[in-house]
């Protein structure tokens, strides 16, 4: 199947404000996808970013997140202002003003609720660290992001040793959720999908949790199984799939399992060959092998505990394409390649624009990986692109990938900062008929998701 590139209008650094990237002029080039930017915009209200997840985004009075001037734009206004004429308007001139100015914050918050450029679309994600939101309208090309949310929740944390989500975790989960779902309102999202994965899927009482958020946020999630999961993770980054390549390995590691997926690319169509869900992630790992104090000696033990997990599914893949079959390249699309990713380009706040669909050889990965086993946690929390909220996961992460290249060593990889949300978003506009066709009226569009 052939997965049809989007165009993705995320927060960048607060110096950058919105940025949009276009997945088909991503290209196949080394180096980073900063030609991919085809746009920055000023935001006035509160920024969210992946570099600070825990900050919220309401939308501000009056503005639409995909519609703001720049800096420059408004100093040009000053500057050409007629500030040396001193006129008074008539009364008709100025009811004409204010006419215009009422149609124009009548326009405003039709395209802030989103009546009135197509219809809208939610996905959320609540995975065993993560809470995130992305909603988006289409558009001719694929889709914009018009308004998003991400907050590090630890839904899992605990989980690999009682079985069971503990009340701080769930409690942290609401607070999330009910942002989430005051901005689905908000957008006036009227089809959706909002999932739960690993951390509810394996836990005791994750039923009885999700019944808990339908009662104090009105969201019903439904609990995805593992190949929900991997097929979702691979529909929102299949786009960043060199076109010219005949196999590449796709990986998503997340906070408590991890899904790989081999790909055979022929003409530009993606099969997906053998796919696998295993039981470990960044936050499982961390927990049974210490996240904050990591030596050489705990981070190759953390290593060989994944690499064990892989082997049936490296069997497997070989069956099916050939025994030494090695992928042209990788594609990741965890928060553990793009802080990588992240670290490498040296960047002093976390720029998607930078990182999404950027590539990077084998060798580079390795000096990254190295210099952060050789970091304290302190240094590692000092990291721009890391932070103290995942200073503790993040070696968990790249021993878990250490393993996948040890098994599968292709020559480079690339990183994609997208993934289920993505997924979600494409899929159900490709069911609504309503991706690439903006003015399409999706089937949810009379009431229910």
């Amino acid at each position: 199947m052939r997965w049809p590139p989007f165009i993705v209008e995320r927060r960048g650094p607060v110096s950058a404000g919105w940025v949009k990237v276009d997945a088909t002029k991503a290209g196949s080039g080394a180096g980073t996808s900063a030609g991919n930017q085809h746009a920055l915009k000023r935001d006035g209200g509160r920024r969210v970013s992946d570099a600070n997840p825990n900050m919220e985004s309401p939308p501000s009075k009056g503005s639409d997140h995909a519609h703001h001037c720049s800096p420059c734009c408004v100093a040009s206004a000053q500057q050409c202002a007629p500030s040396a004429i001193s006129k008074e308007p008539d009364s008709n001139e100025q009811n004409g003003q204010n006419q215009n100015r009422r149609r124009r914050r009548r326009g405003r918050r039709g395209n802030r609720r989103g009546n009135s450029s197509g219809p809208t679309y939610g996905a959320l994600d609540l995975g065993t660290n993560n809470c995130r939101l992305l909603v988006a309208r289409p558009t001719r090309s694929g889709f914009r992001v018009i308004d998003a949310f991400s907050r590090i929740v630890r839904l899992g944390e605990g989980v690999s040793k009682t079985g069971m989500l503990s009340q701080e975790a769930m409690d942290r989960c609401i607070s999330a959720l009910q942002v989430c779902a005051s901005k689905l309102k908000w957008r006036d999202v009227k089809r959706s999908r909002l999932i739960a994965t690993e951390a509810c899927r394996i836990t005791g009482n994750g039923a009885e949790f999700i019944d808990r958020v339908a009662r104090e946020t009105g969201l019903e999630l439904e609990i995805i199984d593992p190949e929900t999961e991997a097929r979702l993770a691979f529909s929102g980054s299949a786009a960043l799939i060199e076109p010219e390549c005949d196999h590449a390995l796709v990986f998503d590691i997340g906070g408590g399992s991890t899904e790989l997926m081999w790909v055979k690319v022929s003409k530009g169509e993606h099969e997906l060959v053998e796919w696998v869900s295993l039981p470990a992630g960044v936050v499982t790992v961390a927990e049974g092998f210490g996240g904050i104090e990591v030596t050489p000696e705990s981070y190759l033990a953390m290593k060989n505990h994944a690499l064990p997990l892989l082997e049936d599914f490296a069997t497997r893949v070989a069956n099916r394409v050939g025994a030494g079959v090695v992928p042209d390249h990788l594609l990741g699309t965890s928060g553990t390649v793009t802080t990588i990713a992240g670290v490498h380009l040296g960047l002093r706040r976390y720029d998607r624009s930078k990182v999404d669909g950027c590539w990077m050889n084998i060798d580079e990965v390795t000096a990254v990986t190295q210099s952060l086993v050789g970091m304290s946690y302190e240094e590692r929390a000092s990291s721009p692109c890391i932070g103290r909220e995942r200073a503790d996961l993040v070696l968990a992460g790249c021993a878990i990938f250490d393993a996948i290249k040890d098994l599968w060593p292709a020559p480079r990889i690339r990183v994609a900062d997208r993934g289920l949300r993505e997924g979600i978003l494409t899929m159900l506009m490709q069911e609504d008929g309503t991706y690439g066709n903006p003015r399409g009226r999706p089937r949810g569009q009379n009431g229910g998701n």
